[in-house]
């Protein structure tokens, strides 16, 4: 059995293998940063929580519909138990996000991640948010949010450590990985600190979800995401990989040639290697959807198919006031979106009300100012390919 900090050594790869690390890390933190300062309407945000909620149930195996995650967020739950349940468990994760985002900021937050009390704190507000009949483990055992274990596990091939040594270890992986500041190593510490959570596993159920909200927290504590990315896309695409490069960093060293550690330095090596190669293709990605230029034809070709295919009422006329506001992530006066719009009152107000009709408007009074709207039905057109299974939802 595991109890010391020294059995999960090393906690990052030697100097030399993490030269080439470092010089990948430095193209993440230029390419994160620059998409990181793009100004985007809060809907994109808004609908990226679903997004990650998604796909981080798809890789623990608790797969729910993009569609039935908007009835949750509307909190129309299905009559199905089990469905309902996994409903409020993607509403959790969506809430969540949003509340570790909003308390663990900048430098200073980053490294309070890095901590047994910011563990805790994510596991709880991830599983507070749920009721009682929800709180239980695979075997029927209660699951206490923001606790520690209290007894001894086995995950596959991997026995955990002692829970009693769970103190001394969190200490230890906290100390280190917390310490680390500078930008290009934080990357690297970020990676570690991932998989090694893993190998602590400090909880009786939910330790991959902490895992993950964990790395998406400190990503976007040090400024790199803006709301706009996360690695839980990455993960999910490949589920079976990400499973398998996980497993490899916790295998005893290889030999003289494989680190001086008790852990298997080339596995760790690799595993940060492939988180950065994930983070990179996401934030390419985003990068290649939000291009200003391309956004504004996206647009316009969502409102001419709802203008010509669905006679929807929307008129292409909305293209200017529709584009403005994704730009400015703020919100219009109505009489000021009708105006930009160049028709004439009666027609502006009508293509108004359609647009909220459809969603592609968003406002909390029946009079209140507006602001882009990001519906499920209009991904095909604004996000080509970032949620195949949302537009599939919305095809049905």
């Amino acid at each position: 059995m595991y109890d010391s900090p020294h059995q999960f050594e090393p906690l990052l790869p030697s100097s030399l293998k993490q030269e080439p690390l470092l010089a990948k890390a430095h193209d993440l933190a230029r390419s994160a940063t620059q998409l990181a300062g793009l100004p985007v309407a809060p809907a994109l945000r808004g609908l990226l929580r679903g997004m990650n909620s998604y796909y981080t149930n798809r890789i623990e195996g608790q797969h729910t519909r993009p569609l039935e995650i908007e009835q949750a967020l509307a909190r129309n739950f299905s009559g199905n138990k089990e469905l309902a349940a996994r409903q409020r468990l993607a509403l959790a994760h969506i809430e969540a996000e949003a509340e570790i985002e909003r308390h663990y900021v900048g430098d200073d937050g980053a490294r309070h991640l890095y901590s047994a009390a910011a563990v805790c704190d994510l596991h709880r507000a991830l599983f507070a948010r749920l009721p009682a009949e929800d709180l239980l483990a695979a075997e029927g055992e209660p699951i206490a949010p923001g606790d520690l274990r209290g007894r001894e596990v086995q995950v596959g091939q991997h026995v955990a450590p002692t829970f009693k040594s769970l103190p001394a270890l969190l200490g230890r992986w906290g100390e280190f990985y917390g310490g680390i500041r500078r930008g290009e190593a934080a990357l690297l510490a970020l990676a570690a600190a991932h998989q090694r959570l893993g190998w602590i596993h400090p909880f009786v159920d939910g330790n991959g979800r902490v895992m993950r909200l964990h790395t998406h927290a400190v990503l976007s504590a040090l400024g790199y995401t803006n709301g706009l990315w996360s690695p839980l896309r990455g993960f999910a695409r490949n589920v079976d990989q990400y499973y398998l490069r996980l497993a490899e960093a916790d295998m005893p060293r290889k030999g003289d040639l494989d680190g001086r550690g008790n852990l298997s330095e080339q596995g760790l090596a690799a595993w940060i290697d492939y988180v950065l190669d994930i983070c990179l293709d996401q934030v390419r990605f985003m990068g290649g959807l939000l291009d200003i230029s391309a956004m504004e034809r996206r647009i316009a070709a969502c409102l001419i198919f709802e203008e010509e295919t669905l006679r929807s009422g929307v008129r292409r006329e909305s293209l200017r006031p529709l584009h403005y506001l994704f730009l400015s992530g703020g919100e219009l006066e109505r009489g000021e979106f009708k105006t930009m719009t160049g028709l004439g009152q009666r027609t502006a107000g009508s293509a108004l009300a359609a647009l909220l009709e459809r969603g592609l408007l968003k406002s909390d009074t029946p009079q209140g100012k507006v602001r882009f709207g990001l519906p499920l039905h209009a991904l095909r057109f604004y996000f080509p390919a970032l949620w195949p299974e949302a537009e599939a939802d919305a095809a049905a």
